[in-house]
């Protein structure tokens, strides 16, 4: 217990907010929530200079670091080392395992495949690209779509039959999680684990992130008590985290304000008055500047690839003509 009270503050680093979220990256607001949850002081800053890196969501306190892409993801680095662990009591109960294994796996899929596949991109651009040039922006979220095609494992031959499956699984997931929240205040135990930390954000993103069109939403609507669930738990964790010493932004960015309520959202921001860059931020355009050109080498690289192996299959499909004529 000495060693947990001299640690220092935690630092939540993810993607910029907007939606009225106070992150809005879907693999972001599960941590978000999960550290509301167990009461733990924490800041939040913002990553802008690295859209498509698996490492974000990532905590910091002092020389502890723990990436979303290492050792099952930050709420799981979280509790195996000692920080926040939500889960000691529920751990072995069957019925969370599966609810949890459901969760991770069927509406994580659903949410992707709404984001990348099923929309028409805008609200990727938004969370992830608005940042960037827009010739930029689109070829990296082309290559995105490409990449979650293939986690998804769709192709054009299947891709009406995928589409059918990750909606029936998500609407199951919806229907079954339902069912077991009733009228709880939480899943299990009568207290928050995990499992409501990941659904909740999972919830929101759905709820606010993705378009009025969006099929997974009208899916969730369905489920009365599940948003009142999430509008409870939005007003409680983060619309009232302006009042709140816990998971307080530590980064000043225009599209990071503190969540507003959707009759605000149309607002102007307040024009402010120049100042002298500091040195800090001199140093963040460069490496904004780098980070633009990597990318830039990156997908002109991925481009090529692609072009060469088409290229190979046409070269491919002549030589086979050819051995048919003979």
């Amino acid at each position: 217990m000495e060693e947990a009270k001299d640690r220092e503050k935690l630092t939540l680093v993810t993607r910029k907010s907007c939606f009225g979220l106070p992150t809005s990256c879907p693999n972001c607001l599960p941590a978000y929530v999960y550290l509301k949850f167990s009461g733990t002081p924490f800041d939040l800053d913002f990553n802008l200079i690295n859209p498509d890196s698996d490492q974000i969501p990532y905590v910091e306190s002092g020389t502890y670091v723990a990436y979303n892409n290492e050792k099952g993801g930050v709420i799981r680095s979280l509790s195996e080392d000692g920080f926040v662990d939500l889960d000691s009591q529920v751990r072995g109960i069957p019925e969370w395992i599966s609810a949890k294994a459901m969760v991770d796996s069927w509406l994580a899929d659903a949410i992707i495949y709404e984001l990348w596949v099923g929309s028409d991109g805008t609200s990727a651009h938004k969370i992830y690209y608005s940042d960037l040039p827009w010739p930029l922006g689109k070829i990296l979220y082309l290559k995105q779509v490409h990449v979650v095609k293939q986690i998804l494992g769709i192709t054009k031959e299947n891709a009406e039959r995928r589409e059918e499956e990750i909606y029936r699984n998500a609407n199951d997931a919806f229907s079954a999680l339902s069912t077991r929240l009733g009228e709880q205040d939480y899943f299990f135990d009568n207290r928050p684990t995990s499992l409501d930390a990941v659904f909740l954000g999972h919830a929101l993103f759905t709820l606010y992130a993705l378009p009025e069109t969006s099929v997974l939403r009208s899916k969730l609507l369905e489920h009365d008590n599940l948003v009142r669930y999430t509008e409870k738990y939005k007003s409680e964790l983060i619309d009232s985290s302006g009042s709140s010493s816990s998971g307080t932004q530590s980064q000043s960015d225009p599209s990071s304000s503190v969540p507003r309520r959707p009759s605000q959202w149309s607002s102007k921001p307040k024009s402010k008055p120049k100042r002298e860059k500091t040195e800090e931020e001199k140093k963040f355009r460069r490496r904004a500047k780098y980070f633009l050109v990597t990318q830039l080498v990156a997908v002109l690289v991925f481009l090529s690839l692609l072009g060469g192996s088409d290229a190979a299959e046409v070269e491919l499909d002549e030589d086979d003509d050819g051995a048919d004529y003979d």
